[in-house]
């Protein structure tokens, strides 16, 4: 209680995504589009995998979490940037930005350890088949998944409470379309500086960890794939797995440039610049990888099709 004594008990002020041109609300159009497109591909894909039961397999049952995760990204920050964009009031209260804090870090670092989990499961369908009904079961399925949104609760815990235990007694203008960590640091008027340091360890641990189990994996993915006799059992392999490499490109793409760097060393248009991108573009590209160049799902779209022609 006696930080929030320290505290001003007023609401934060979001500047917004855009740098009040004449272009933007054409601007803010192209993002709701895009939002719009994102929520329909990720409700579209998880009800092919409801729908179809062919599409009950543990791959499928881990993109469910990866859809769900990016709809909670986009439900978090889309709604509140579009309501204060329309209606010009910028206020956000401190218990909606600890909420927005604490979702999207959460979210984040529950995708970054599903990521490797979906690894894991890669390898061990291409590398150990016979062996993947046991080690891949629903029960080790499901505890893999819970694991991974436990870890981030607690990563989100951690940063909500952190964050909110500096005292905030200059400008609360945030110049940004949501509560992000990076950006609330720079308004704090005590030295963040520890905190900065331990943000970039928890980086290194919560994302560099999994990184290598990635890159482990789809190495000895690459090795079984090269002795593989079949060329039809090459290309399933490498099309599923080129899929599950592009959204990890995606995710840690972004995830390093935005966390691996000190708040300081970056500018405010480079974190909303990056912060679109996981939170709106990459939401609308998941699914599109997935499902596009994946057999089983555009077979599973055109059986519901036909259904509902029917």
């Amino acid at each position: 209680m006696d930080v929030w004594n320290h505290t001003s008990l007023s609401d934060f002020i979001l500047l917004g995504l855009f740098s009040y041109s004449p272009y933007d609300f054409f601007l803010f159009s192209l993002v709701l589009l895009a939002s719009a497109a994102a929520l329909a591909s990720n409700i579209l894909f998880l009800l092919l995998i409801q729908a179809d039961r062919c599409l009950h397999t543990p791959m499928y049952f881990f993109l469910s979490q990866v859809s769900i995760m990016d709809l909670i990204m986009m439900g978090t920050v889309v709604p509140k940037m579009a309501a204060n964009f329309l209606s010009g009031s910028k206020f956000i209260s401190r218990g909606g930005c600890a909420t927005q804090v604490f979702l999207v870090v959460m979210v984040g670092s529950a995708e970054c350890s599903l990521l490797a989990v979906m690894a894991y499961d890669r390898y061990v369908a291409v590398c150990h088949p016979l062996w993947y009904p046991v080690l891949m079961n629903w029960k080790a399925c499901c505890l893999m998944a819970f694991a991974s949104w436990m870890v981030g609760v607690t990563d989100s815990v951690i940063y909500v409470g952190m964050v909110f235990s500096f005292p905030y007694c200059g400008s609360l203008q945030v110049d940004h379309f949501f509560c992000e960590v990076p950006t609330l640091l720079r308004l704090s008027c005590a030295d963040t500086s520890l905190f900065q340091d331990l943000i970039y360890a928890c980086c290194v641990v919560m994302m560099l960890l999994p990184l290598g189990v990635v890159v482990a994996s789809y190495a000895r993915i690459l090795m079984a794939v090269i002795n593989m006799p079949s060329t039809e059992g090459k290309q399933k392999a490498l099309t599923t797995c080129s899929s599950h490499l592009t959204v990890v490109g995606l995710y840690y793409g972004g995830g390093l440039f935005n966390y691996m760097q000190k708040a300081s060393a970056r500018t405010p248009a480079e974190d909303r610049a990056i912060s679109t991108f996981y939170t709106i573009v990459a939401p609308m590209l998941n699914p599109l990888i997935y499902s596009l160049r994946n057999r089983e799902v555009m077979r599973a779209f055109k059986k519901v099709l036909g259904t509902w022609r029917v």
